[in-house]
């Protein structure tokens, strides 16, 4: 009898918005308890949540060192503007789930996750989008005299104008 690892989908939000089927045979779904908030009753999108919980579909909540580890990660990056604390809990999850050695897939249609899931080798799946081709770190720029800055500053402390978000490296995945 062989040992077989479980394999997780973890969903964003974006998986479950979309309606689309996937395959639900040897996977265990999986996600944060914040996707509460995030599912307004009502609706298809309320049903299909509910059929999927009905299939399913648990909560678990990450680790404050996963999390920790995804927040530092997203700030050298520059992704950290761009997550919300629901996509930092739901990274930190599947962060928790590799480090236990079990196969994670966080099913999304979200650019920053997928970047920053790139960055830690976190496996994804789109459902609507077309996945990412790169991995970007992002830094500011000043719009004013040009100055880059690798720390989030929105105020250049040289000449006090705006910056603005560019991307300093592009690396094909």
């Amino acid at each position: 009898m062989t040992n077989k690892k479980i394999k997780f989908y973890i969903l964003d939000t974006s998986a479950i918005l979309s309606g689309k089927p996937f395959n639900l045979e040897n996977v265990k779904m999986i996600t944060i308890p914040d996707i509460e908030m995030e599912i307004k009753p009502g609706g298809k999108d309320y049903q299909f949540f509910q059929f999927l919980k009905e299939k399913g579909l648990s909560y678990q909540s990450p680790s404050e060192k996963s999390i920790n580890e995804i927040i530092k990660k997203s700030k050298e990056t520059g992704d950290f503007e761009r997550l919300s604390n629901f996509d930092i809990k739901l990274l930190a999850l599947s962060l928790d789930i590799k480090n236990q050695g079990d196969h994670s897939i966080v099913i999304t249609d979200d650019y920053s996750i997928q970047n920053i899931a790139n960055y830690l080798d976190i496996n994804f799946e789109t459902i609507n989008q077309k996945g990412i081709t790169k991995r970007f770190k992002w830094i500011n720029r000043c719009q004013g005299c040009g100055k880059k800055f690798k720390d989030d500053i929105n105020i250049c402390p040289i000449c006090g104008a705006e910056t603005k978000k560019i991307v300093a490296k592009k690396q094909e995945i």
